[in-house]
């Protein structure tokens, strides 16, 4: 292994490195975009037993806030209940607003990783063709392991920059499609407690 990075020449660096900071992003993400860590089933099932039988208070609502990320919407929402409809409205909107750019943390890195490793790939073949033409006008064509050398620089920046920008494109892909899902599904439940707390909907047995 050692010696292919070294046969694709200084720019193997940079793409090992892209290479390194994409698992590791997608790693994290994966953890941390967990439905069941950003929008917890029993998050909303207690919140609905707490207003079903009056027992919301401030420390629940404290506990709500630190449980998840729909905790913390749902609970921005509520400690601003009294002020009217429109006023719990724009609370969970902002605290949603700060809610979705900690979801989409890191997710631009990846992308830039997925944009610059084939340029980068693409750099080293460029690099790795001027050495070849350079040593056809110093030795002529007759050396073919110098040759060799170029071409092989050339082709394996070009593999290694595509072999990372790969998986790191379907990785945001995929991770920006999981956001947009986690965001649907806490727009619905905030939309469904404004409208139970404002007397626009009954809690059922089950929940809301």
């Amino acid at each position: 292994m050692f010696e292919l990075l070294k046969a694709g020449g200084i720019l193997m660096v940079p793409i090992v490195a892209c290479s390194i900071l994409a698992l590791a992003i997608i790693l994290e993400r994966f953890w941390t975009l967990r439905p069941s860590r950003v929008a917890p089933a029993q998050t909303i099932n207690e919140l609905w037993r707490w207003i079903k039988k009056k027992e919301l208070n401030g420390r629940k609502l404290k506990a709500l806030q630190g449980s998840s990320p729909l905790g913390r919407i749902l609970a921005g929402g509520l400690m601003n209940a009294k002020h009217g409809r429109e006023i719990m409205k724009e609370s969970i909107e902002h605290e949603a607003s700060q809610v979705i750019h900690d979801l989409e943390r890191f997710l631009n890195p990846l992308g830039t990783v997925a944009t610059i490793t084939p340029l980068l790939g693409l750099l080293g073949t460029v690099i790795g063709m001027i050495k070849v033409f350079a040593e056809i006008q110093l030795a002529g064509v007759g050396n073919a392991g110098n040759l060799a050398g170029g071409i092989s620089e050339a082709l394996i920046t070009t593999a290694a920059g595509l072999s990372v920008a790969i998986p790191a494109l379907i990785g945001h892909r995929y991770f920006i499609r999981r956001v947009d899902e986690l965001v649907v599904g806490m727009e619905q439940e905030a939309i469904k407690l404004v409208e139970v707390v404002h007397g626009d909907r009954e809690i059922d047995v089950e929940g809301a």
